[in-house]
């Protein structure tokens, strides 16, 4: 980060896409007021970007003063769409390990500061832990997100990132013992040492993960996969199985050539 706490780049572009990610599920909807106190921005800065994002068909006005989403971003939906294409037989491998574990499958990029599931495969079991595909979930929490830190690379970096993500924990400051950057950098580099992460209860109370990273043949991790579940079946007796299914399912994907892009 630079002098003022900010992350390098362009100030306003930063501005401007912090202000679209916290439109989500649950937020679909904003006014100018809302946006203006949960960015901290003042009330005129919030007011000239949300005016160009809605002039770019970026944020849409939905009544006076309220914004969704806008139209602009149905074509980079397209885009991106076609770019991350799962291709079958990353999907046959992630429909594996569901099927011998019971468990949801999900398959984990990189976004930022956030891991983004790319694609899932239902579990067999009757009560599951889901979520939606495309879903955007924070990186200071998870099995996936020890994995997708532990990318060589990014653990050589600029230590700005692992501190953005340690400062995004919700209960607390970032210098809690458990999500402190320090914490969460050991973490990630015992998971890239282990080739894989479990957590029990850290995202959301009672659910459990495991996951592997798909890495690239420079070792560079491009993905993570993973099952999760109640925290009752990963226990003991399952979780020596359940890692050993999700790090052969990991390999299957790497061995791919799957790299996180289509090949087209």
């Amino acid at each position: 980060m630079d002098g003022d706490g900010e992350l390098p780049g362009v100030r306003s572009v930063h501005r401007a896409l912090d202000l679209l990610e916290r439109f989500d599920d649950e937020h679909p909807l904003w006014t100018l007021a809302e946006l203006t106190a949960a960015s901290g921005l003042p009330k005129t800065t919030v007011l000239r970007l949300v005016t160009t994002l809605e002039q770019r068909g970026l944020v849409a006005s939905t009544g006076p003063g309220r914004y969704a989403i806008g139209p602009g971003f149905l074509r980079w939906s397209r885009l991106s769409s076609a770019g991350m294409e799962v291709p079958p037989a990353v999907r046959a491998a992630l429909n594996r390990l569901a099927t011998e574990t019971g468990e949801t499958a999900n398959l984990y990029i990189r976004v930022g500061r956030t891991r983004v599931c790319l694609a899932q495969a239902q579990g067999t079991l009757s009560v599951r832990h889901t979520i939606a595909v495309g879903s955007a979930l924070p990186l200071w929490g998870g099995a996936a997100s020890r994995v997708l830190l532990s990318d060589p690379p990014l653990l050589a970096a600029d230590p700005s990132v692992i501190e953005a993500v340690a400062a995004e924990y919700p209960q607390g400051e970032a210098g809690s013992k458990e999500f402190s950057p320090k914490q969460l950098r050991l973490a990630a580099i015992r998971a890239g040492e282990r080739g894989y992460a479990v957590t029990h209860g850290e995202r959301e109370l009672g659910a459990s993960g495991i996951s592997a990273p798909v890495l690239r043949s420079d070792g560079r991790v491009v993905a993570a996969v993973g099952v999760g579940g109640p925290t009752t079946r990963f226990n003991d007796e399952r979780l020596p199985g359940y890692v050993a299914a999700v790090r052969r399912c990991a390999a299957t994907v790497s061995a791919s050539g799957w790299s996180g892009f289509s090949a087209s």
